[in-house]
């Protein structure tokens, strides 16, 4: 059983800083992918940023340049580095694992999200 557990969302005021974090449990043997998802009140969820294995870096338009993903494969874990943080920030976030190995195959799995907000 995998299980992803994310942490570090809270209130932060604009112009601020804030690092998520989302660690994997369970007998894994790899992660190909990790990504970062948020949800606004109103809004489609959308794709924040995404790491592969070999280090590739995605970002959606609206965080490049403020936000950094980053992954440390020993722990399972995925980061997500948040600067100069606007109100629009403002959502839940869920973070995702993809081409997750285990002895039962390959799956995907999904973060139960934490909530961020920014102040103005």
């Amino acid at each position: 059983q995998v299980q992803l557990v994310e942490s570090g969302g809270g209130l932060v005021q604009a112009g601020g800083s804030l690092r998520l974090s989302c660690a994997a449990s369970g007998s894994i043997f790899s992660i190909a992918a990790w990504g970062w998802h948020r949800q606004a009140p109103g809004k489609q969820r959308e794709l924040v940023a995404d790491i592969t294995n070999g280090g590739y870096r995605n970002y959606a338009d609206s965080v490049k340049g403020r936000f950094t993903i980053s992954r440390d494969n020993a722990k399972n874990t995925v980061y997500l580095q948040m600067n100069s943080l606007k109100p629009e920030d403002t959502a839940v976030y869920y973070c995702t694992a993809d081409g997750v190995q285990t002895t039962l195959g390959r799956s995907a799995y999904w973060g139960q999200g934490t909530q961020f907000t920014v102040s103005s």
